[in-house]
């Protein structure tokens, strides 16, 4: 569904990714795992057109959609979920949400019943819906900004350290979203530094550091890799 070749991009003459290539299968949920300034974050970026590549390509669905314009790679149903969240915290939980339809050709009255529909299995948004999101906890935001993602109506959902600031418990039960939503038809691409969390949660891994990828497998085999317990997880074979 994803493929990215020879991905290099750069700051002046600074290059924070360099020469990366990897791809995302349609239906599975693919780790990409990495220390803070792995060059994670300007690869999402990179894909989802709000940095311009110094070389490389990108293809969406067999189409390059390197250069292309955020909005447009949106409407092609490529979603991006940023670090740090992103919501409006000025508005309510539902005027969040409704933010979403403008990317999408669809009625008032049909997104509002989407949304409807989606809150179901997130009552405490639901609860919360005229609250000021800048009042909700870490990981309510987090949800907000993951369901604010979902009414894009994504084919291919991105989304970049979901459990940055939260609470163990929290990280557990984001996740449990993001496998429920790719149960649900939805390609995941998570980028993480909690890499035990992403790797439990994937079917595919890959290991990114200092602007280029070291190591892929398949997750399960990556969990048990020495260099990635020795480096990523705190763990020795010694």
């Amino acid at each position: 569904m994803l493929r990215v070749e020879n991905l290099t991009v750069k700051y002046g003459g600074i290059a924070a990714v360099r020469d990366v290539s990897f791809e995302v299968e349609k239906g599975k949920i693919v780790a990409l795992i990495g220390n803070n300034g792995a060059g994670k974050t300007s690869t999402l970026k990179t894909i989802s057109g709000l940095v311009h590549p110094a070389g490389g390509h990108v293809f969406f669905e067999g189409n390059e959609i390197t250069g292309m314009k955020p909005h447009e790679i949106a409407k092609m149903g490529l979603i991006h979920i940023p670090e740090g969240r992103h919501i409006f915290p000025n508005l309510t939980v539902k005027e969040n949400l409704i933010m979403s339809s403008y990317s999408r050709t669809i009625s008032k009255v049909e997104f509002l019943e989407e949304m409807n529909e989606v809150l179901k299995n997130f009552k405490v948004l639901k609860e919360r819906e005229n609250q000021l999101a800048g009042t909700l906890s870490g990981g309510e935001q987090q949800m907000l900004a993951i369901v604010r993602g979902m009414l894009q109506s994504p084919k291919l959902l991105m989304l970049d350290e979901p459990s940055m600031g939260l609470a163990p418990l929290v990280v557990e039960d984001v996740f449990n979203i993001i496998r429920s939503i790719n149960k649900n038809g939805t390609t995941v691409l998570v980028v993480e530094q909690n890499a035990q969390v992403a790797l439990s949660a994937a079917d595919y891994g890959y290991v990114m550091e200092v602007g280029e990828i070291i190591l892929q497998d398949d997750a399960k085999n990556l969990l048990s890799n020495s260099q990635v317990k020795k480096i990523y997880l705190g763990e020795n074979d010694d």
